[in-house]
């Protein structure tokens, strides 16, 4: 569905917005965070990364940079023009069929969060597929509370304003979140369905996928590291 509007996604603001709501020109300006801190500390050293909704590259070019060699993918043409340094493979994750693995599978951005189950389980079984035996699977999880009092706010670099608007039910266990990307020129927002998990629920879910947690990274549990299920013979 690489070109198409999500259901229930979308996005305003200048420039090119993908399938998801995504303003390519706004990733550009967003800051990295501690992600590549947290991959680099979870993963051996200059392993092969397969990532998954790489975006415009803001985890990829640190990656690159500290030495893994990474492929990047992603449904959205304009983010992965802005991508440096890595192969880049265009479409959507749930249908990719590289033929290869990798030491290392990344899904971030709350990827495995997404509104739609039957997605989840493709982008869960695309990591399955795409992982080594004895490689892993890093996913980046939605904190506790993540849709709870709500407005809130944070600033970025650049004078920028990140606010979480609201987060509303649209069917059972399916949120909608509004978020507001304010910068001193210029305005973006995006809408995007969410599906909470709670620990059990994220673990089933990997379970069915063929994974197993092996760590929590981070503190706040956001950061998972899992692996693939070892199967008798």
């Amino acid at each position: 569905m690489s070109g198409q509007v999500r259901e229930g996604h979308q996005g305003t603001g200048p420039g090119a917005i993908t399938p998801d709501g995504c303003a390519v020109e706004l990733y550009e300006r967003l800051p990295v965070g501690d992600e590549p801190d947290v991959i680099e500390r979870a993963v051996p050293a200059r392993a092969r990364i397969l990532e998954l909704g790489s975006g415009v590259g803001r985890v990829t070019h640190p990656l690159v940079e500290r030495g893994f060699t990474v492929t990047a993918v992603d449904e959205s043409p304009q983010m992965l023009d802005r991508v440096r340094g890595a192969r880049t493979v265009c479409g959507p994750i749930e249908e990719l069929e590289l033929g290869e693995r990798f030491d290392v599978v990344l899904l971030g951005s709350f990827l495995v969060h997404t509104g739609d189950p039957r997605v989840r389980r493709g982008l869960l079984r695309a990591c399955r597929h795409h992982v080594a035996d004895d490689g892993c699977v890093l996913i980046q999880r939605e904190a506790a509370g993540r849709h709870e009092n709500l407005p809130q706010e944070r600033e970025i670099a650049g004078g920028g304003l990140v606010r979480v608007v609201s987060s509303e039910p649209v069917r059972p266990g399916v949120r909608s979140v509004h978020v507001e990307y304010v910068f001193p020129d210029v305005r973006w927002t995006q809408t995007f369905r969410s599906r909470p998990l709670t620990t059990e629920a994220f673990e089933d879910a990997l379970a069915e996928a063929g994974l197993t947690v092996d760590a929590y990274l981070t503190e706040d549990r956001t950061w998972v590291r899992a692996v693939p299920v070892r199967t008798g013979r």
